[in-house]
């Protein structure tokens, strides 16, 4: 399990610096990108949920940035409706690949993350799998990701208070990358089911893995 240590970073971002957390993993595993939730209802890349998957990851002994958005604590720039967010993310994937070049690289978001966050990754070839955890496609529209090839987790809990679990299932049905992870009675923010969300994150991962040591 790899020790917690988080870098304190300010990282060039298009409008000005973004404030990151960074911990470096074991070489050549994968560097992960996570994007929090909406900035303007309070969302930080120290809410709960996106720490918590930030954990994950580095348990799995993956790099793994986490970064403020624009306008948020010490992030240069203003809140710009999710366009400008993405360029964020897009920022900080740039960041995390010149610094991990040989590392497979990933991105995740949670609630808001996921629409900012893969529209960063859905034109960046560099990416080559991806992480939705509740994405608010009750608010934003993910039409974006339509052709996509590449693999990408999602999860949702049946009880989210804040995007429908019906509408996350309607959004993923028949689409053959998705891999869909619904965790019964769990709400927007998983307060009673974290180890849960925790343990989804990286079940298609692991289950790759496992089929390619049986080859």
């Amino acid at each position: 399990m790899t020790a917690h240590q988080h870098q304190a970073l300010l990282i060039p971002g298009p409008a000005g610096v973004l404030q990151s957390l960074y911990q470096p993993g074991e070489a050549k595993r994968p560097a992960v990108v996570i994007c929090h939730p909406h900035p303007q209802y309070g969302g930080t890349m120290r809410n709960k949920v996106v720490y918590w998957m930030g954990r994950t990851f580095e348990d799995a002994g993956c790099s793994v940035l986490r970064f403020n958005f624009r306008g948020v604590e010490q992030s240069e720039g203003e809140w710009d409706e999710g366009r400008g967010e993405a360029d964020d993310a897009r920022a900080a994937l740039n960041w995390l690949h010149a610094h991990h070049p040989q590392s497979p690289l990933w991105l995740a978001g949670f609630s808001f993350g996921c629409y900012a966050g893969l529209q960063a990754a859905r034109h960046d070839a560099r990416v080559s799998r991806m992480f939705a955890v509740a994405p608010a496609v009750n608010l934003w529209s993910f039409a974006f990701m339509q052709g996509e090839t590449r693999p990408v987790t999602v999860i949702s809990g049946t009880a989210d208070e804040i995007v429908p679990f019906a509408q996350v299932c309607a959004s993923v049905q028949g689409v053959a990358n998705i891999r869909f992870h619904a965790i019964e009675g769990a709400g927007h923010f998983f307060p009673n089911h974290m180890d849960q969300m925790r343990a989804a994150l990286m079940a298609d991962v692991e289950e790759g893995e496992r089929v390619r040591s049986q080859e």
